[in-house]
Formats: C-alpha cells, structure tokens, sequence
C-alpha cells in the first residue's frame, strides 16, 4: 500500500497513513492538516465505511437530498473530500483543526478480521486516539465526531479514558447496544442484519478490484488486495449468529456495553426525535448516565444525517469543540445543558432547559378503559377487557381532543395488565397524533418519513427490572433471565416509550395503540424503500426473524385489562408554563 501526500489550498492530506496496533496488525488512516507550521486539535472517526468512499456513491439519495435541501452544506467546499457521517475536511482544517477518519480492522484499506463494536475495535480506537494525541502536528488534544457508528463507538473508548482525548461529540448514536440497537425490550431488531451485508461486507478489506473505487484517487476503496468469497467470509463475523445466540444480556454484551458513568471527558449529546429503533433513546441516557461533570443535551429532528452537515449542526460543533480543544472563551460555559428544538405539527420551536427530565414536568397518567377504548384521566371503576390476535391485530385507545395546546417533552412509559394464550408474548406500543378531522398526524423522523410520535417494545418473558436504575417514566429491564408466562394469567407489566417532544395544537388528540407486531401507518403504496424496504411507519427497525419470534409462541391472542383492579395507564410527560 502505497502512503501518499497532497497538497490543496492551504491543507496537507496524507492517505493510508499506518497506524499499528498492539497485536501488529496495521490501520489505516486519512489525515487532512493546515499546510502551515503548528500543532493542532484533532477530530477523528473510527469505522467500517471505507474512508475513500464519497458520501455521494455509497449514499447517493441521502447526499442528493442533503444538497437540494440544504445547499449551505455546498458553501465554502468543493465537498470532494465528504465522506458519509463524518465530517467534511474543508469546512474544519481551515478553521484549525486536523480530521483524522482510520478505517476500522478488517474494512476498507485496513486488514483484519470484521468484528463491528467488538472489544477488540474499541482498543484499537484507544490506540488510534493515542497515536493521533503525539503527532507533530497535535496538540495533543483529540476531539471525537461523527454520526451513527462514529457516535456509538464513542460511547465505548470514552468509558475507557483514553489520556488524550479531550472532548467527545456523539451525534445520533445508541449507547447501549443490547437496549438501544439489538434487542428493544427484548426482541430482536433485524436492523443490522440488513445493514451489515450493505454498509459492512460492501466495503470490507479484501474486496480490492471488486469493490468501489475512490473518486479522488481512482484506486479501490476496499484494500489492495482482492480475495475470494470464502476468504472474505472467514475474515468477519457472522452477525446474524452472534445476536440469535445472545438473547440476553450476557458477556457477549458486556463487553460491548459502555459502563457510561466512566466517561468523564467534556460531552456533548446530540440526538434526533425522530430516531426511535436505533439511536434516539441513547443519545438521552448517554447524557444523564455518562459521569462527566461537563455534559449537554442537544435534540433536534429531520433526517439522520441532516443537522450534523447544516449550519445550525456545524456552528454548534464548533462552539463545543473550540471550548474545549482551543480554550475559546466563546460563551459555551455559558450555555444552558439542554438545547431543545420541540417537535410541532409545522416545524420546531428552540428552547433551552437545565435538566433532563424537565423539573416542571406534570406527570400525568391516562387510563385506558376497554369498553370504551379511549384514554381517560380517571381510572374506570368498572372492570373491562380487550382481546387482539398477536401478529394480526392491533387495539387504539383514544385520548379526549386536547382543549388547549399542550406540550409533552420527556421519558415517557406505560403499564399494562395482560395475558395471553401463549407462555410469552411481545408488545408493541404506538403513541400516535390525530387532527380535528381525524387524520394521523405523521413526521418525518431520523429514518422513516411518516412516523408515529414514538414507539416502545417489551418481550414479555424478559419483565425482570432492575429495580436500582428503573424510574416511573423509565423502567429498565435487566434482560440476564427469562422467565415464560403461564397461559391466562394477568400480568402488571411497565413498558418503557423511547423519549418524545411533541407540542399538541387545540383540538388534536392523542392516542396509545397496542399491538403483537411492528406499526403500520396504513398509508397507500407505492412508499420509499430502504434495503428494499417500504418505509411503513417503523422504517428499517422492524421485529421480523422467524427465529425470534415462532408464531406458535408470539401469535397467540393478547387480552388487556382496565379497571380499578387492573389499572392500566399510560404516563406523559406534560410540560406547563
């Protein structure tokens, strides 16, 4: 492999620089500096997506929409060098900053063996962060950002405080692998086993003459060597094995899993409202868990990839990272611990707050009476009960039209009394938004472009709390154990929702649905489709595997009680004032 230097106005970009790990294999590096003497802060990105891969011919439909909707990412950029959710070199080196993007071990021009949030990866990120913390060109602080993968590994080498790392920006990122990305309440989301065959194995190392080429340099993405498929096969995992035979929470997830209250460097969290299934729920408990004594909370929404390219995304990296990198006194120790864009029918409205959830927050439950199927602020005295065919059906419990705006901004959950036909069963929760005139209420969310207002999942068979981390509005399961559930028996079980903000005009209503399979908006085809997938509600974040879910087990009929003695309800955060 061949290293090489260029120069453009006013920056040095080194390629394919070696990194060596302490086991001898040798990474890959892309380095782009100010051609000018000095040291320098560094922002890097660790990951398998091929750092010689444009952002245009690995995503060409999600850079296409970035660039006619917002096309300030254009300015002050030949945007040659972008690169999918990491950042674009021209709009940083220029400031002061050197962008360092390492081809994870076993993809790109990186060898090894493929082993995605592996233990083995988040050394490597250490040593990366470490190596990059040295340089003659570093000032021997190293920032972190980057979206999605490069946010979620973040979480995990921060926990293991790297000396010189100095801050950390994870945008739109899953903390917890298990909860927030693999297994929601338990059931297994085959997300990944979707996204690995197309992000992962396209670009793996080994692909050489058979995988994409840069458009920079012309030369292959995926290593100069090309091998045959056994070969690349024996040289990754085999994902959808590792996560059917890790239903729980058991050392294969350990060391996967951040002790998030480890991480002690400068943080700020930027999450969507709109990413319910994968990243949404983390950048939230990332905030509150990690043990940093210096930590934001940002919220926003459109698409994934949206706000991290946007002015708005950019000017607030840069305010974080001069603070923290540069030691600019540029207002950011002044900045309020949550920056919130609230989530209305027409847009987003900023606010800032202290702290998460809101102080102020109405903890308001709403109870669902069967007979009638609405959601009530009273629990019914009267004793009732609903049935549904799991995997078929789906029951709506309707609120009242609110009588005034209202705003709901927060953790939220639900507690349902059920049984079932079956020794175990799955719920799926919906929280829904209709108009005056009865029509969903739909968003454009991180993913999927009609989404619910958010979503929650519980496998019946894992209800086990942790009783030292649950709250009312966040229960926490333990997932070590399973325990089936005898056929006919009511059970009380507390349903974690992934957090929302949504403000509620006068005269729209909410509503909670309660199902034994993904949601479905019901809208007509044709939809857009991801991985060959019409986006139907719940996007690409779908709960499908045979394996995981046998009909014999899952499809039975689900019965929900209400009543006094059966008080099933749902809990909002209402925000006042």
């Amino acid at each position: 492999m061949v290293y090489a230097v260029q120069r453009e106005e006013g920056m040095v970009v080194e390629r394919d620089v070696a990194i060596t790990m302490d086991d001898g294999i040798v990474l890959r590096a892309d380095v782009f500096r100010p051609d000018r003497d000095g040291c320098y802060p560094v922002l890097m990105t660790y990951g398998p997506y091929a750092k010689g891969l444009h952002f245009e011919d690995g995503f060409p439909f999600q850079w296409n929409m970035l660039t006619k909707n917002h096309p300030e990412v254009m300015r002050d950029t030949s945007s040659r060098h972008a690169n999918w959710e990491t950042v674009d070199p021209e709009r940083w080196v220029p400031h002061g900053y050197v962008c360092i993007r390492v081809d994870s071990r076993g993809s790109g021009q990186s060898p090894g063996f493929v082993d995605p949030f592996s233990e083995r990866e988040t050394k490597d990120y250490f040593d990366c962060i470490e190596w990059a913390g040295v340089q003659p060109w570093s000032s021997g602080k190293v920032g972190l950002l980057g979206v999605s993968y490069f946010a979620q590994n973040q979480w995990q080498v921060a926990a293991l405080r790297p000396p010189h790392l100095a801050a950390i920006c994870p945008f739109e990122g899953a903390a917890d692998l298990y909860r927030d990305a693999i297994r929601h309440g338990g059931i297994l989301s085959t997300f990944q086993l979707q996204w690995y065959p197309r992000q992962v194995e396209s670009v793996q190392y080994g692909l050489g003459e058979n995988g994409p080429r840069s458009r920079v340099t012309g030369q292959p993405v995926a290593g100069d060597e090309t091998f045959d498929a056994e070969t690349l096969r024996a040289n990754r995992t085999d994902l959808e094995h590792d996560q059917l035979s890790h239903p729980l929470l058991d050392e294969w997830f350990e060391r996967r899993v951040p002790d998030l209250s480890r991480i002690e460097v400068p943080l700020l969290s930027c999450g969507n409202w709109g990413g319910q299934g994968l990243h949404l729920r983390g950048n939230v408990e990332g905030f509150v868990r990690a043990g940093s004594q210096q930590k934001w909370l940002e919220m926003h929404g459109l698409e994934h990839w949206t706000e991290f390219y946007t002015d708005y995304g950019v000017s607030l990296q840069k305010r974080f990272f001069d603070h923290f990198l540069k030691g600019a006194e540029n207002g950011w120790d002044l900045q309020p611990q949550l920056q919130l864009q609230l989530r209305t029918t027409t847009g987003f409205i900023q606010r800032h707050e202290h702290e998460w959830p809101l102080a102020r927050t109405q903890w308001t439950k709403h109870y669902l009476d069967a007979a009638a199927f609405t959601l009530e602020d009273q629990v019914r005295s009267e004793e009732s009960n609903t049935s549904f065919v799991a995997m078929r059906d789906v029951v709506t419990f309707n609120a009242a039209p609110c009588d005034t705006e209202t705003e709901i901004t927060g953790p939220l959950a639900a507690t349902l009394y059920v049984s079932s036909t079956t020794e175990d069963m799955d719920l799926f929760l919906t929280l829904r938004l209709f108009d005056p005139e009865g029509k969903e209420v739909l968003f454009a969310a991180a993913v999927e472009p009609n989404a619910p207002v958010t979503q929650g999942w519980l496998r019946a068979s894992h209800r086990e709390l942790d009783l030292e981390k649950s709250t009312p509005w966040r229960p926490w399961r333990a997932h070590k154990s399973t325990e089936p559930i005898v056929p006919g028996q009511v059970y009380e079980l507390a349903i974690e929702l992934w957090p929302t903000s949504i403000i509620v005009p006068a005269g729209h209503r909410l509503a909670l649905t309660v199902a034994g399979h993904d949601f479905d908006h019901g809208l007509p085809e044709p939809m857009p489709q991801i991985y060959g997938r019409s986006q139907r509600g719940s996007s690409v974040f779908l709960h499908n595997h045979d394996e995981d879910r046998p009909s014999a087990l899952f499809g039975g009929t689900t019965k929900i009680y209400t009543g006094t003695q059966y008080p099933s309800h749902l809990l909002l955060p209402v925000i006042r004032g």
